[in-house]
């Protein structure tokens, strides 16, 4: 489990592999991951975008950007978390994936990113 905290906004991610969804025969690893994002703000957060970097050990690099997180765009008060799960494919047994969510003071005008820690994508018993 990685932590990283970024303007009072606590991210934390665990991921993992996840067999049946994926057909190694055809290159294609599927791995799940779940962001728990706690406010420790005294004031309400608004999640309004996100920004992922994915890359893979084939050498295979994307962006992901887009409105919220799962078809959302939750407001998180102060001490709350909220959790969301999402899933990632590779092309190798390898990668990893990084990036940020543009947030505001709920009801604010000013934007700012909460970082998400770059975490690992690994089937499990395949380092040398």
């Amino acid at each position: 489990m990685l932590t990283e905290v970024t303007e009072g906004v606590r991210i934390t991610v665990e991921s993992r592999y996840e067999p049946v969804l994926s057909s190694p025969l055809m290159d294609s690893y599927v791995f799940s991951y779940q962001i728990s994002i706690c406010n420790e703000n005294e004031f309400p957060v608004h999640l309004l975008r996100r920004h992922w970097f994915i890359f893979d050990s084939s050498a295979i690099r994307r962006e992901v950007e887009g409105p919220g997180v799962v078809g959302e765009q939750p407001v998180i008060a102060p001490g709350e978390v909220y959790t969301y799960s999402s899933a990632c494919d590779l092309r190798s047994v390898r990668g990893s994936m990084r990036g940020f969510y543009t947030m505001r003071q709920a009801g604010g005008d000013a934007f700012f990113r909460v970082s998400v820690p770059i975490f690992v994508l690994e089937v499990p018993y395949t380092m040398n």
